[in-house]
């Protein structure tokens, strides 16, 4: 396997639950095959294993072993596969949270390429939207990569709402530290009225677990929405907002975007984003 520069092949997985409808092995093999790459990627559900996070040291250690260029990370472990590593990229220690582990020389590094992968969705499919405040629902692994990357995109300030009060406070501290315009929610309908945009990072809304983290009634015209779900597509928080003739915008990108980074990451070599783009769109009955 090649330990730097450009792989010949891709040998990866994902770690995570309830995973089974995951795009990215896909994704990665697809464009693995247009670069002339032996691509294999294996998806480890723990759900489907009957697994839980305290499997994955074993899983990691094992990845490794066998000869892995990496693994993706996803819920709920992008923040419990800290401890396992030898370093951290500048990115995910500032977020507190892996979804991209790299083998290298006998070494662990964590990287987060979910930021990027919301920042270049938002730029795509979100230009010259307001940017001055925006409420975030959800403040977990994902949620920070997400404000994050709202900030690096222009954002004045980002407002976030949590159901575990203790996890938005330490999610806002990381963004403070980092120089940022952060603060925990304390009237949400108050503050989405107020709002600019709103973003969920939660899963509410995915197939497993429908319905809308927000209530119809705090949503307005003068909101773009953001989700990154992308089981499905349009979320019932996504179709109110369109109801009402919001700008919104669906998860697709930032699973493309994120796959795109992590590729790059695994293999050494640039992926073509247009190309990943158009497979996905055919994965998803978009083309």
């Amino acid at each position: 396997m090649a330990q730097g520069g450009s792989a010949r092949r891709l040998l990866a997985g994902l770690i995570g639950s309830g995973i089974q409808a995951s795009l990215t092995p896909a994704m990665h093999e697809r464009e693995g095959a247009a670069q002339g790459l032996l691509a294999l990627y294996q998806i480890v559900d723990l759900a489907a294993l009957g697994l839980g996070v305290e499997a994955l040291a074993e899983l990691v250690a094992g990845a490794q072993l066998m000869g892995f260029n990496g693994l993706n990370i996803t819920h709920p472990c992008k923040q419990a596969v800290i401890p396992l590593l030898d370093e951290l990229s500048g990115d995910a220690a500032a977020l507190g949270a892996v979804n991209t582990v790299l083998f290298r020389e006998g070494r662990r590094i964590g990287h987060n390429t979910d930021w990027f992968g919301f920042a270049e969705s938002f730029r795509r499919g979100l230009p010259g939207v307001a940017m001055g405040r925006v409420v975030q629902l959800g403040a977990g692994g994902a949620g920070g990569a997400v404000a994050h990357a709202a900030f690096r995109a222009g954002v004045g300030e980002v407002i976030i709402h949590d159901i575990d009060p203790a996890r938005a406070v330490e999610t806002v501290a990381r963004l403070v530290a980092a120089g940022h315009a952060a603060r925990v929610s304390v009237d949400l309908a108050g503050e989405i009225a107020a709002a600019d945009g709103l973003i969920n990072t939660t899963p509410v809304g995915m197939a497993k677990y429908p319905g809308s983290p927000v209530a119809p009634a705090l949503l307005h015209a003068r909101l773009w929405v953001a989700d990154i779900i992308y089981f499905p597509m349009e979320t019932e928080m996504l179709r109110m907002a369109r109801g009402l003739g919001c700008r919104t915008l669906d998860g697709g990108g930032m699973a493309v975007f994120q796959a795109v980074e992590a590729f790059r990451l695994f293999t050494g070599r640039m992926p073509d984003a247009g190309r990943m783009l158009a497979h996905f769109a055919e994965l998803t009955g978009r083309a």
